[in-house]
């Protein structure tokens, strides 16, 4: 017989994250799900529904905190920490997409998920397309937040682009280097991270930011950090495949105006059969830090429908 898992309270639990929104402690908790090939941790929450939230980079569960207390209204919030992120396990591999979705499969069918709704934000984007590619049978609906569709070869940035377009994409390469980046960023990670912040957008607050290097400046959580980009070359046949085959699920692509804007809807009509498409005024790449109330403005009519269904 399996032992409990212990309940997380560590850097990285509800119980340690700074600046929670008032009540936030009340209505949700740090759990760990045994998958039974890797634990994760997700902050779970709220009545209703499952809806299924994965951050982007260099962020965890954290980054949606703003917008969780309004969710849990109507769904049972899971926000969880990616393999290789916050309080999740941190194995040397499986960070290609197919394997980062199938953890998430694995996770909410261990809560009792069968069928449920997702939202992903950059990295947690390509996760989320991948998942709903994957097993189209489970996703109800899914939004698709601020990169410029999943990673695909043909759709690959070239190397000589103008600097401020550079400047907003060099990590994808940096951050694919074996060792090095380690090396690099070990002892500067207030630097590196508080420039990937700055530079996506800004608007991050200082105490968020701090929370963030916090936690990567621990040696697994900085490598596991960079294991999504690392698996590009599995990742990106693997998109090449899905491609073909196109989601039918409703789609909600959000850009920032200040970022991505329309193109990421634009990048994602050729993948999905029904594509809503709206931008942001205002915000940049961190939609959920930076215009929480916008964000829920639009997720709310996209989810009244899933919600509605699901409680008849």
């Amino acid at each position: 017989m399996n032992s409990p898992s212990p309940i997380p309270n560590g850097a990285g639990s509800v119980v340690h994250a700074p600046n929670l929104p008032s009540n936030f402690e009340r209505l949700f908790e740090s759990r760990y799900i045994d998958t039974g090939k890797l634990r994760l941790h997700a902050v779970i929450g709220g009545k209703g529904p499952p809806l299924l939230l994965v951050h982007g980079w260099p962020q965890n569960w954290y980054a949606w905190r703003l917008v969780m207390p309004a969710l849990a209204q109507d769904f049972e919030v899971i926000a969880v920490d990616q393999r290789g992120i916050g309080l999740s396990d941190k194995p040397p591999g499986g960070y290609d997409l197919e394997t980062l979705a199938g953890d998430l499969v694995a996770m909410m069918s261990a809560l009792g998920h069968g069928r449920f709704a997702m939202a992903g934000h950059d990295t947690g984007f390509a996760i989320a397309y991948a998942l709903a590619a994957d097993h189209p049978d489970q996703v109800d609906r899914v939004a698709l937040l601020e990169i410029p569709g999943p990673p695909l070869a043909s759709a690959s940035p070239p190397v000589f682009v103008p600097s401020a377009v550079n400047n907003k994409l060099w990590h994808l390469a940096f951050n694919r280097v074996e060792k090095l980046p380690e090396e690099l960023v070990r002892g500067r990670e207030d630097a590196f991270f508080g420039y990937e912040f700055a530079v996506q957008g800004g608007n991050v607050s200082a105490d968020a930011i701090k929370y963030y290097v916090h936690l990567l400046s621990e040696p697994s959580a900085l490598t596991g950090s960079f294991g999504w980009y690392r698996a590009l070359d599995a990742t990106l046949a693997q998109n090449d495949k899905r491609r073909g085959k196109k989601l039918t699920m409703p789609v909600l692509a959000i850009g920032g105006e200040r970022s991505y804007g329309p193109g990421v809807a634009e990048a994602m009509k050729p993948l999905a059969d029904n594509v809503q498409s709206v931008v942001i005024p205002g915000a940049g790449h961190w939609l959920a830090e930076e215009a929480p109330e916008a964000l829920l403005g639009v997720l709310t009519p996209f989810l009244s429908q899933y919600r509605e269904t699901r409680r008849a």
